[in-house]
């Protein structure tokens, strides 16, 4: 490794025991293709499709996870709350009112590379507490003296409000990742001031439900504006995400590459699962 030059794997929104079999199940081949230097995991709806608990955190982290970054379903569980106050490298978004459990940024270290990963979240259509931009600028400027490279994960509803941090930040931070609408977008690319950037990497889990829900339970609210109970699907689970080449330069990317991949576990995997 020359200078600075890092791998980052980042995986969009873990959804519900689906979600984890198919990471835990996909990573040791994503590493042996890739080579990752850090492994970076949304992981806010890993608990039955809404939240984390302190235990299923664990085991990202035991698994090989370097941080893990959430989003609006942060507090669904209420036991999370001691969790995100402890050193453990789990952060929420920063832009959440100061006064909530859990911090919004983190610097982890390997191969002599710091990273910095911070976790914003949209304001439009989401309750944030606080404004993105001006938080993002803040984060930033303490993560610039702390880390070689800065990660960050932008987990909003509107495409447009995640497209104008990347360009915002552009040149400021090796990437700008989305999450959150659980749909991968085709616009991975690295943006003329060599922040890479990807509206949004998509979701690790039911591919054939709707966004992670058991499709005939969506159609029915849909249909019928009724409420249904949602349960997380089972069907057609993939691992989606992006692989992102950090420089020997300090917050800058050379390449990022989207990650789209089916898991078919065998007869074994199935009945452990």
């Amino acid at each position: 490794m020359a200078g600075h030059e890092a791998t980052i794997l980042f995986v969009g929104d873990v959804v519900g025991s689906v979600g984890r079999r198919t990471l835990l199940g996909l990573l040791p081949q994503l590493r042996e293709r890739h080579a990752p230097d850090f492994v970076v995991v949304n992981g806010e709806n890993i608990a039955g499709g809404l939240g984390i608990t302190p235990k299923l955190a664990d085991d990202l982290l035991a698994n090989g996870v370097d941080v893990i970054t959430l989003g609006n379903h942060t507090y669904q569980r209420k036991e999370i709350g001691p969790y995100l106050d402890s050193d453990k490298p789990i952060v929420r978004p920063a832009n959440f009112l100061a006064a909530q459990p859990g911090r919004g940024s983190v610097v982890v270290e390997r191969n002599g590379v710091r990273l910095g990963v911070l976790n914003l979240q949209g304001n439009v259509f989401l309750q944030s507490g606080r404004h993105m931009f001006s938080e993002a600028d803040t984060s930033v400027a303490k993560l610039e003296r702390e880390a070689d490279h800065v990660l960050v994960d932008v987990h909003a509803e509107a495409t447009s409000e995640k497209v104008a941090l990347g360009w915002h930040l552009d040149g400021r931070v090796t990437a700008v990742v989305g999450t959150h609408t659980h749909v991968p977008t085709a616009d991975a690319r690295v943006l003329p001031g060599g922040t890479a950037y990807c509206t949004d990497v998509g979701m690790t889990g039911p591919r054939g439900g709707v966004i992670g829900v058991k499709k005939e339970q969506a159609i029915a609210s849909m249909r019928t504006h009724m409420k249904v109970r949602f349960e997380t699907s089972e069907d057609d689970p993939w691992l989606m995400g992006v692989v992102i080449r950090a420089a020997a330069e300090p917050r800058r990317a050379t390449a990022i590459e989207q990650v789209l991949e089916p898991w078919r576990p065998g007869p074994r995997a199935a009945a452990g699962s």
